[in-house]
């Protein structure tokens, strides 16, 4: 997909980027060398050719530090060092140096023709080879046999690896935030944390996922993902929602985020789980809670009256507000807990 820079929505949108399609190659081994021992008094030394070097892997690293594929946007093509040849006096080649690769935690890598998942890097720092250098041929002095002491004879080395790849970013939160767009979901992270997503008065505000660090209480924390606002049909492509949704599979909770002044709360609310469970029918059986937001802009009464008719199961906070801030925040703490022990 092509960056329309006079956009500034497309420009947002462009910054975050979870599919990427990239081709590898390993190194190719070095040749083995065809070479005889020559030195003053030693005639007939024999063959002395050394091995071909191993060429290089390329390997797959899980960084903490990156949080979209954007780069390979750029650049799709990666290729380690070949081998270099071995040489006289039974000396091994060079081995090619390894190309490394790095990729934000929580991506897939899958072949593309296959359709193998070969990685998860869902751990930071973890190393995977995604293609192994080829080996290095044999020199002459591997072939000398009682029977055959001046081989004249060498291998060629290995070819490497070649892959076509699909890398396949999936956001790793605690808690994923859902809801239909402008229900309130960046008020709720910009208040709860110190990430600052766009907020603003019309659906659809939000772009790309956003992740923040929300604090429980002292020394203990948990990572919150706001995911673009989901709308009926969303599974099936319809809105942002379905380029999405798949950042939803790795959080441990879900947070069903909906406006008090939606007119049908529990409506909305089966609305949503629907979409997630078309999506990915284990989303279904996922941990959540029910929060309705912004009571702040109804009456005292009003409000009374709609929890009074709906599942107490419900939170109801206001994030610009403050209100019922720690309940929220412990409501959390608790379903993160039960799902640790």
């Amino acid at each position: 997909m092509e960056i329309d820079f006079t956009s500034p929505v497309r420009n947002i949108a462009s910054m975050f980027v979870d599919y990427v399609e990239i081709e590898i190659a390993s190194g190719r081994g070095g040749h083995g060398c065809v070479s005889f021992h020559t030195e003053k008094y030693i005639p007939k030394g024999g063959p002395d050719g050394g091995d071909g070097g191993r060429g290089g892997d390329v390997i797959a690293v899980a960084d903490a530090n990156l949080s979209t594929l954007l780069d390979f946007r750029y650049k799709r093509k990666y290729k380690a060092e070949a081998g270099q040849p071995g040489s006289g006096a039974l000396k091994t080649g060079k081995s090619g140096q390894h190309t490394r690769i790095r990729l934000p935690v929580g991506t897939l890598v899958r072949d593309l023709d296959s359709g193998e998942l070969i990685a998860d890097l869902d751990t930071p720092d973890t190393e995977v080879v995604l293609a192994k250098g080829g080996k290095g041929g044999h020199g002459n002095a591997f072939y000398k046999s009682p029977t055959n002491q001046a081989p004249r004879k060498a291998q060629d080395g290995f070819p490497g690896e070649q892959r076509k790849l699909a890398l396949e970013l999936r956001l790793l939160a605690d808690v994923g935030l859902v809801g239909l767009p402008n229900a309130g979901k960046s008020t709720i992270l910009s208040a709860f944390s110190a990430a600052r997503p766009k907020i603003a008065d019309y659906p659809f505000t939000t772009l790309a996922p956003n992740l923040g660090i929300v604090k429980l209480r002292d020394y203990k924390s948990c990572v919150m993902a706001d995911i673009p606002g989901l709308i009926e049909g969303a599974s099936q492509g319809k809105g942002l929602g379905h380029q999405f949704l798949k950042h939803i599979q790795r959080t441990r909770l879900l947070v069903y985020v909906i406006d008090i002044n939606d007119v049908d709360l529990a409506g909305t609310r089966a609305t949503l789980e629907k979409e997630l469970a078309e999506f990915d029918s284990a989303l279904a059986g996922q941990p959540s809670l029910t929060v309705i937001t912004k009571i702040d802009t109804v009456s005292e009464s009003d409000l009374n009256a709609i929890s009074e008719e709906h599942d107490p199961s419900y939170l109801y906070i206001s994030a610009v507000a403050g209100i019922n801030r720690e309940l929220f925040l412990q409501a959390i703490e608790r379903e993160l807990d039960q799902q640790r022990a």
